[in-house]
């Protein structure tokens, strides 16, 4: 019997809790509508079916939608109270304020959260879970929520996790490749516009050029997109970092349970769709080789090495997005420190970066409240 989280009953003094466990248990997917939650619709649709009912819940503008789930067109209900009767497990992908406002309700109602916001990631009641590495911490949640990591920790995290295993981290220094489609609809809509502004011209060849071209379609970003790079992600913090960077820098530590690890980022929007990208130089308590990491990187869970460059093989976004691995390459030893690794991985933000990962959380769920 997996022990009661604290301040929960367990499920075996639980009212009902017989009826309870004999079926599949119920799924809720709240922001159903959204980029990531199409997403996990075809997730839930692809892997084994572990859920009962699987209800679709949106803000009230969207509600008598209807979607594909399971090959079944199941309509779409308006977020409130009583959406969560009956449910066992629900998956939130919606803004941190929302999920603040409605992971509490949907905890009373005796669900079991996983979050894809940011509003609990770094509350120490709250586990944050990558399955790949640290799937024992969701056992231990008090406050009846496992939180999903930011897309841009999950991109790397587990091939970082695998090496971690074997040589033992102490510092960590990233620099990311951060696909639009990680700030949503808006930056998708803001890179086609200025795509379709720039394509066939001769811009990019003068200082400014571009961004007079795009004009007020800047949308999302402080600068153009398109034929560009724009050195930020996310919100001004303390000292000039950003939040995208002490995400990573935080998420890192916690999931690794390394409170101390030292962690640079430097997070930069690329003009790429979907799939972010990191190069990382990863430095570790031991003495690493080249042939180590790759027979390690080979042989992890949810990692796909594709390391060759004489033969011109390493991951790039346009080849990685639609896959749920983690894709490395580009693996070297540091020419200046043999207990150092360089390396370059991509991953598809939409799906291991947000929806896969709920999607394994709740499997892991799903089979603990069947026992």
């Amino acid at each position: 019997m997996i022990p009661a989280e604290a301040g929960r009953p367990s499920l075996a003094d639980t009212a009902g809790a017989d009826a309870r466990t004999a079926r599949k248990p119920h799924l809720a997917v709240v922001g159903a509508t959204g980029a990531v939650g199409s997403v996990l619709l075809g997730i839930l649709s692809e892997r084994a079916d572990v859920w009962g009912e699987i209800r679709l819940i949106a803000s009230p503008r969207s509600a008598g939608r209807k979607l594909t789930v399971r090959g079944e067109q199941v309509e779409v209900v308006a977020l409130g109270e009583d959406a969560f009767d009956g449910i066992d497990v629900a998956m939130f992908d919606v803004p941190d304020e929302v999920a603040a406002q409605w992971v509490p309700v949907a905890v009373s109602k005796g669900a079991v959260v996983v979050d894809n916001s940011g509003a609990f990631r770094m509350d120490p009641d709250v586990p944050l879970v990558v399955p790949e590495v640290n799937a024992h911490t969701a056992r231990a949640r008090p406050r009846g929520i496992i939180a999903n990591p930011n897309c841009t920790t999950l991109s790397m995290i587990v091939a970082l996790g695998a090496l971690h295993a074997e040589y033992g981290l102490s510092e960590l220094i990233v620099s990311s490749y951060q696909a639009v489609s990680g700030v949503g609809k808006a930056g998708v809509d803001t890179l086609r516009a200025q795509l379709s502004a720039v394509c066939g011209t001769e811009l990019g060849a003068k200082p400014g050029d571009v961004r007079r071209a795009v004009g007020d379609t800047l949308g999302p970003f402080p600068a153009p997109i398109a034929l560009n790079v724009v050195p930020w992600a996310g919100t001004l913090q303390e000292d000039g970092w950003s939040s995208e960077e002490l995400k990573v820098r935080n998420e890192t530590r916690k999931i690794l349970g390394m409170p101390e690890l030292p962690v640079t980022a430097t997070c930069v929007r690329v003009p790429v769709l979907t799939t972010h990208s990191l190069a990382v130089h990863a430095r570790f308590e031991n003495e690493v080789t080249v042939a180590g990491a790759h027979e390690i990187l080979a042989a992890a869970p949810g990692v796909v090495l594709c390391d060759d460059p004489a033969e011109e093989e390493y991951p790039t976004p346009s080849d990685v997005v639609g896959t749920d691995p983690t894709w490395v390459g580009r693996v070297r030893r540091s020419l200046d420190d043999p207990r150092a690794l360089e390396l370059f991985v991509c991953g598809d933000n939409l799906r291991k970066g947000a929806a896969l990962n709920a999607a394994q959380i709740g499997e892991l769920l799903a089979g603990e409240l069947r026992r």
